[in-house]
């Protein structure tokens, strides 16, 4: 016995000496690419892309190139018998405004938990659907927009408070509730109250995501998907003007605002803060760090297709605004640059070149108390009048 258990923790140390010191003299991947990728970047001619694609008619083109992202976003999640059988678990009255924690049936699958915020007052108010970053930080979701209720456990309100430093202090759906919007946010597949029973854990979310594929699914769609049901719930709401309803978020936060935007014809106006690029200056080996969002963002093939300002152009000729870090080492410059001018040159194609406000900005990946003024700013021009 003692000799098996020896050979046991013999084992373990050599595999954990050689884990990551064995390496081949051939190989075919460098960091978390393919040593091919410049010949992938080169490849990816975009034909479904406005000005690419043969279709001349705009709103044709948008039909047709939403298509093409559903179709890549695989099987959408089933609607339940009763949508929207929303559930109120908790509520408080803060400074101008009523917060709630609910959960909503938003498939046949699950529930969503979220919290929404409704000035006091008589409405129906103008709304924003608020969504939350990635982070690596999977313990918090709706937390990280909207400072959570009493009813939560401690360790989450403290995890909150620790993560709002990264937003200055400020948690972005309260200060916008200040200022007569209701807000709504839930947690995304995979994040706070959605996460896996073991705990909150990044390296998971791949090989989840993975699994997921398996049954025809994308994690990362089924989240765009519940982003677009969770706005359908917004937007039926009695303190709610459907038709003054923006979304906006931070890092994955922008990604989700960006998509929505583009997919949701119920989402008026759109506002991002630190995601945007191109392909080809994101996915290669000029910079020391490529894209590692990983599945968090991606729908199998459409890569093909569309490039990322593409897909965000699907929303012209909405009011958009996106802004990026000249010092955001997650997104290079010239790839935003290079999207930015995309994106004008669409909405300008349509007449529309003074709603969309690109802006890069001297800072860091961050979501600081300018950021958000700025997006409220933005949100009272384009919203606020009826």
């Amino acid at each position: 016995m003692v000799k098996k258990t020896s050979q046991i923790i013999l084992l373990s140390l050599f595999v954990v000496l050689t884990a990551t010191a064995q390496k081949r003299e051939k190989y075919e991947f460098i960091r978390n690419l393919p040593v091919y990728a410049d010949s992938l970047i080169a490849d990816l001619t975009y034909p479904m892309a406005w000005g690419n694609s043969e279709i001349t008619d705009f709103d044709e083109w948008k039909r047709v190139a939403r298509q093409k992202v559903f179709d890549c976003m695989l099987t959408p999640p089933p609607a339940p018998a009763e949508r929207f059988d929303a559930k109120v678990l908790f509520e408080e009255q803060r400074d101008g405004y009523t917060a709630r924690k609910i959960e909503i049936r938003l498939s046949k699958y699950y529930n969503v938990p979220a919290y929404v915020l409704i000035p006091d007052g008589k409405g129906p108010f103008p709304a924003v659907n608020a969504l939350h970053d990635h982070g690596g930080h999977l313990f918090i979701g709706k937390e990280k927009m909207i400072r959570p209720l009493a009813c939560e456990d401690s360790t989450v309100i403290k995890d909150a408070d620790e993560w709002v430093v990264g937003y200055e202090g400020q948690f972005f759906g309260d200060y916008l509730a200040q200022h007569g919007y209701v807000v709504f946010s839930a947690d995304a597949p995979m994040w706070g109250e959605r996460g896996q029973k073991e705990g909150a854990r990044r390296d998971r979310y791949d090989m989840i995501a993975g699994n997921m594929m398996m049954y025809g699914i994308d994690l990362s769609a089924y989240m765009t998907y519940d982003d677009m049901a969770g706005t359908e719930y917004l937007a039926q709401m009695p303190e709610v003007d459907a038709n003054r309803i923006g979304c906006t978020g931070w890092s994955m936060g922008a990604y989700r605002a960006w998509m929505l935007s583009a997919l949701s014809d119920r989402i008026k106006v759109g506002a991002s803060i630190c995601w945007m690029v191109t392909t080809d200056e994101q996915m290669g080996f000029k910079y020391d760090r490529t894209e590692n969002g990983g599945f968090a963002n991606c729908f199998p093939g459409l890569r093909r297709w569309l490039d990322y300002p593409h897909i965000a152009s699907i929303a012209c000729p909405k009011p958009m605004l996106f802004i990026n870090g000249s010092q955001d080492k997650l997104f290079p410059v010239a790839g935003v640059e290079k999207a930015f001018k995309t994106m004008h040159d669409t909405w300008e194609s349509q007449g529309a070149g003074n709603k969309i406000e690109t802006e890069l900005w001297d800072m860091p990946h961050s979501c600081g108390k300018n950021s958000q003024k700025r997006v409220l700013d933005f949100f009272d021009k384009h919203l606020k009048t009826k």
